[in-house]
């Protein structure tokens, strides 16, 4: 199978760089499939889990939101987040939704609200990469 280069980037610096054989990105619209050769694109990403395949093993990881910029030999992703499932704290990630779902409950500035939404958004995707992943 043909390979292309992906780099991954989080806010926190350089998450993953080498070869890949297929990528699964998580839209709006839902999974973005890459294969090497795609078309040039970019793409907006959504908080989710992307999947990639390094010789032929399959490899998950939660991304934040962001970008990609798809081309025929390479993908480059720039995201607000990006970590692997069995890495995610559970019970730390239990704590979040909880207090974004407490605050929800109180009057708030619209950006307030949004902020917790947010917030709850992203723990409870981190509560379902665990549950999906972790063994």
């Amino acid at each position: 199978m043909e390979k292309f280069i992906l780099n991954i980037t989080a806010s926190s610096g350089e998450f993953f760089q080498g070869e890949c054989e297929s990528l699964t990105l998580p839209t709006a619209d839902g999974q973005y499939g890459v294969q090497a050769g795609h078309s040039p694109v970019l793409v907006a990403l959504e908080m989710g889990i992307m999947q990639f395949t390094v010789n032929g093993e399959t490899r998950s990881v939660l991304v934040g939101d962001g970008i990609a910029e798809v081309t025929p030999a390479y993908v480059m992703l720039l995201v607000d987040s990006a970590e692997r499932p069995e890495d995610i704290d559970k019970n730390r990630a239990e704590a979040a939704r909880i207090r974004a779902e407490e605050r929800l409950q109180h009057k708030q500035s619209m950006h307030e609200y949004y902020q917790s939404k947010i917030a709850l958004n992203r723990a409870m995707q981190r509560l379902q990469a665990t549950a999906k992943y972790n063994r």
